[in-house]
């Protein structure tokens, strides 16, 4: 059973710490293997120099993560990051990003995913991450 993006908005507004919500990511689109997420630039989330946080970046991917598996998994379950790695590219300066996180293996106590990052409005690659999630549920 694949979720609607109303349901993996749920899913993103009920699981995650105040800190990631103010982030301000919402669930662009979702399928069994897929899910985007959107960022919106905010300086807030700047850092020197005007760019976005490398640690801005790595949450909403690991945000994402959780939202594929999800929708991968018919709904939330609980789960854990093991590794994430992030190899940035360009540095984002006021714009949106999309994080469009894809399965590539679910198992039954691990999961596995690629994050492509991209600016929004131009689908110019920003980074591009990798996760690995224990399935504890």
């Amino acid at each position: 059973m694949t979720l609607t993006v109303d349901e993996a908005g749920a899913i993103l507004a009920g699981n995650f710490a105040p800190w990631v919500l103010d982030l301000g990511l919402t669930v662009a689109a979702v399928d069994s293997t897929r899910a985007v997420l959107r960022l919106p630039w905010s300086a807030k989330l700047a850092r020197e120099g005007g760019a976005l946080s490398g640690q801005a970046i790595m949450a909403a991917a690991d945000t994402a993560t959780v939202i594929a598996v999800s929708a991968a998994s018919g709904g939330y379950r609980p789960m854990t990051t093991v590794q994430q790695s992030v190899t940035f590219r360009r540095p984002v300066v006021d714009a949106d990003s999309l994080f469009t996180a894809r399965i590539g293996k679910l198992g039954r106590s691990m999961a596995f995913v690629d994050i492509d990052v991209t600016l929004a409005d131009t689908s110019t690659q920003v980074a591009q991450a990798s996760t690995v999630y224990a399935l504890l549920g």
